[in-house]
């Protein structure tokens, strides 16, 4: 058997309801505990407008990256156990208010596009609570097919996005 390579992930993260803040912190502890994983860097955290045409209180946003031995599709369970566990309740609405939401965002150089996942996540360049929080923790990050975090979080429109300071 031969071993598995570990590769880079990274998720997004964001709440707005409950307490955002403590259910983020909450997230990033459980994140580095998945099988199979171990937590590199985290982003500080962003107060973000809602996106979409939902009235929702705004979110708090961060980007994780792990190092992960998992493939694509485990991982992707393994976050949404994960929120599960956290809080989330289902039906998902889109764009609507969240008690946890983990996005896999980029998982190595993997391109996925099936009924489950879609990788890289199609949103990343239209969305500003993604891209500062990750350009904090990978601003060379090249994300397959869409171009290099830094890069594109120069054009994706600033909708007011605030880097929190005490975390």
């Amino acid at each position: 058997m031969t071993d598995v390579v570990w590769q880079p992930a990274y998720i997004g993260l964001g709440s707005n309801l409950g307490d955002p803040v403590a259910r983020l912190r909450a997230a990033l502890d459980a994140l580095g505990g998945l099988p199979d994983c171990r937590a590199l860097r985290v982003s500080p955290f962003y107060r973000t407008a809602p996106f979409g045409p939902v009235e929702q209180p705004s979110f708090v946003n961060a980007a994780a990256g792990l190092l992960t031995r998992l493939d694509p599709h485990a991982l992707l369970a393994a976050l949404r156990e994960l929120e599960r566990r956290l809080g989330r309740s289902p039906p998902r609405e889109r764009w609507g208010p969240r008690e946890i939401d983990l996005d896999l965002l980029v998982h190595g150089t993997a391109v996925v596009s099936d009924d489950v996942l879609t990788l890289p996540h199609p949103g990343i360049p239209q969305r500003d609570f993604v891209l500062y929080p990750l350009r904090d923790i990978a601003p060379d990050l090249w994300v397959p097919g869409q171009g290099r975090v830094r890069r594109l979080a120069g054009r994706v429109e600033d909708r007011g996005a605030e880097r929190l300071p005490w975390n």
